[in-house]
């Protein structure tokens, strides 16, 4: 048997989630976030045991956090036979996805602000119409 570190979430880890999910993260993609933002780099597998998620949680969550271009991923020969495996680690400072994520909620904030007043529009030419 090896001995293998694998880190787990703090409780500050865990409010850093809660947060995002907050902002509007998915929980799981929450969760993968932070813990590679504090390891240099992981495996799927010690994300699943770290975050406390299981496979598919995991790569669904990284599918996410890839199309968004915060990850990158190489692979390393397995140490039996087997397929390789893939290593993770974020393509950006978390300060930077932050900023990502702040800039799409700004945008999400001013598109439903435009949308209300579309509406208030809307409601005054009905009552305009209906005084007529």
């Amino acid at each position: 048997m090896r001995m293998e570190k694998v880190m787990i979430f703090t409780d500050e880890d865990e409010e850093f989630s809660n947060l995002l999910t907050e902002i509007g993260l998915k929980r799981n993609v929450a969760k993968v976030l932070v813990y590679l933002a504090s390891s240099p780099e992981a495996t799927s597998r010690d994300i699943e045991r770290g975050t406390d998620l299981r496979q598919p949680e995991v790569s669904i969550a990284m599918r996410t956090l890839k199309e968004n271009g915060w990850i990158q991923s190489r692979e390393s020969k397995a140490e039996s036979k087997g397929r390789p495996v893939k290593i993770y680690s974020l393509s950006k400072q978390i300060s930077e996805i932050m900023d990502t994520i702040e800039e799409n909620k700004r945008k999400e904030v001013e598109n439903q602000l435009r949308l209300i007043r579309e509406v208030r529009e809307h409601l005054s030419q009905i009552q305009q119409q209906i005084l007529e």
